[in-house]
């Protein structure tokens, strides 16, 4: 798919949600938005699916007579095959296609608000008993068709409705093209879009392309193969998907949401990516407090946690294994070191993690400078810091860092500092990390040179000698020098000026006697 070709798909998407807009706030459309986009991806996944297994008996799945005896048998028999290699089932009759082409009878609105609730509800249904039923659980709950927000009458929320169906009904997702990504792509590109129309909220579902991409990298970095990738504060999935993408071999996806939304649009990100059901296990609960993965150890471990959120710090935690080792839990004001106490736990001996944190990470001190010291000394687990631009998240224009942490570190007698906050292209209000700046991050901490004013291997006694404080600063000079000052030339200045003064003044008198007036001086 050409670049043309994109920002004409990613046109279309934003032109189809100006029919939302102005009704309802950016996170709120964006959840018809996103919901009706993951039910036409999975209407033409059952119809495309179904027409290859009937294929040999020369039968198309949308000419299928549901009200007929031997035509509920046909689909008996494609709803055991989809359930099993798809998770889910549709009739003919609650294919997309078909449901925009009922809405659109004699070119006038017909009902089928009923149809479209139905027909959601059914998706869910088709999984119940099934390996899949947890990923399509309460998967379209989001989608609340009796909103005043839609319309103030039933006719006018069922039109605005069929307006927005009929519109994505004439985009081709191009979704039997294996070799792209068109939907996944331009799903991603509407979280995006809703997340900077969302402010504040966005953090809670969308890490910036261009940090997930570092990150992604980072954790991949020299390996040829992957099992597995873990998030404990998914979002969207997008950060786990960025990993994918880095990989030529397929690997297994775990992560845990505690926004209910958000984790909803974690699993239908997976599914429009292509992943199999069996593949991701995503879970809705608190990370800190009920882990879900506790057990498991990853390869790969990618977070962009809630900045300095608060938590309950429970002193009843300093059993937890995650926490017990270092003797002190992080404060309950800022719960930072606890998501990283976390992801260390679950990180793999020949694993890597990148994390995003707020700079307060680097220098805070009492529990949390304790627990610093104690990976930097006890553990040696820290491998890099990443200073990143001021202003490069929705919602927040505070400066963070990328953490690198390795079990087993190939360097183990540094920590490499890289001042990249500088180096970014401003517009509008978002400060964007361009191509050039990433790649310059990552070839930097492959290759761990020390260059001029933007990064530094710190010895780890150098670390020591800064009593284990990480700012940036202390490691990567990036002071200017000033131009020296030729005071000899400052001071001709400053005599030619007060000739021209002088005359000046000579000339203002002259005026003045003319006007016969007294002069300002």
């Amino acid at each position: 798919m050409s670049e043309d070709q994109k920002k004409l798909l990613q046109r279309q998407l934003w032109n189809i949600a100006d029919e939302l807009r102005g009704k309802m706030n950016a996170d709120e459309f964006r959840d018809y938005m996103l919901g009706f986009i993951f039910y036409k991806y999975l209407s033409e996944r059952m119809h495309q699916y179904a027409n290859e297994i009937l294929k040999e008996d020369g039968i198309l799945f949308e000419h299928i007579d549901e009200a007929t005896k031997d035509g509920q048998e046909i689909l008996e028999a494609v709803k055991e095959e989809a359930i099993e290699h798809l998770g889910y089932f549709l009739k003919p009759s609650e294919l997309f296609e078909a449901l925009v082409a009922r809405g659109k009878g004699n070119g006038k609105s017909k009902f089928i608000l009923d149809d479209l609730t139905t027909i959601l509800r059914h998706i869910e249904q088709s999984t119940m008993g099934t390996e899949s039923e947890d990923d399509f659980d309460n998967l379209f709950e989001d989608l609340d068709l009796t909103s005043s927000k839609l319309g103030k009458t039933e006719s006018a929320k069922n039109e605005l409705i069929v307006k927005v169906l009929t519109h994505l009904n004439a985009i081709d997702f191009g979704i039997n093209d294996t070799e792209s990504d068109i939907l996944g792509d331009a799903y991603e590109y509407l979280i995006g879009q809703f997340a900077s129309g969302a402010g504040k909220k966005a953090g809670e579902f969308y890490t910036p392309q261009q940090v997930s991409t570092i990150l992604a990298k980072v954790v991949t970095m020299d390996k040829e193969k992957l099992r597995n990738v873990y998030d404990p504060t998914c979002g969207s999935g997008s950060l786990l998907l960025r990993v994918a993408r880095e990989m030529k071999s397929e690997l297994e996806f775990y992560g845990q949401e505690m926004n209910r939304t958000t984790y909803n649009l974690a699993r239908m990100n997976m599914i429009l990516h292509g992943v199999h059901y069996l593949n991701f296990d995503i879970r809705q609960e608190d990370t800190l407090e009920h882990p879900q993965h506790s057990e498991m150890r990853f390869e790969a471990v990618v977070a962009n946690p809630p900045f300095s959120a608060k938590w309950s710090a429970n002193p009843l935690l300093m059993s937890d294994d995650r926490f017990s080792q270092y003797g002190k839990l992080a404060p309950s004001s800022k719960a930072d070191f606890a998501f990283i106490q976390h992801m260390i736990h679950q990180l793999a001996d020949n694993g890597t993690m990148a994390v995003v944190m707020p700079h307060g990470v680097l220098f805070r001190g009492a529990a949390e400078g304790h627990i610093r010291k104690y990976l930097i000394e006890d553990k040696n687990y820290l491998d890099a810091v990443i200073g990143l631009p001021a202003n490069i998240f929705y919602g927040t224009s505070i400066p963070t860092c990328i953490l690198v942490f390795k079990k087993c570190r190939e360097m183990d007698d540094n920590i490499l500092f890289i001042d990249s906050s500088q180096h970014f292209e401003k517009v509008k209000n978002q400060n964007y990390l361009r191509t050039e700046d990433i790649e310059r991050i990552v070839y930097t901490y492959s290759s761990r040179e020390t260059i001029d004013k933007y990064s530094y291997a710190a010895t780890l006694d150098e670390v020591r000698e800064n009593d284990y404080n990480l700012n940036i600063p202390r490691y990567v000079d990036t002071f200017e020098e000033e131009e020296p000052v030729d005071l000899e030339a400052v001071s001709d200045e400053l005599k030619a000026l007060e000739s021209d003064m002088k005359t000046t003044d000579d000339t203002i008198t002259v005026f003045c006697r003319q006007l016969k007036i007294s002069t300002p001086f």
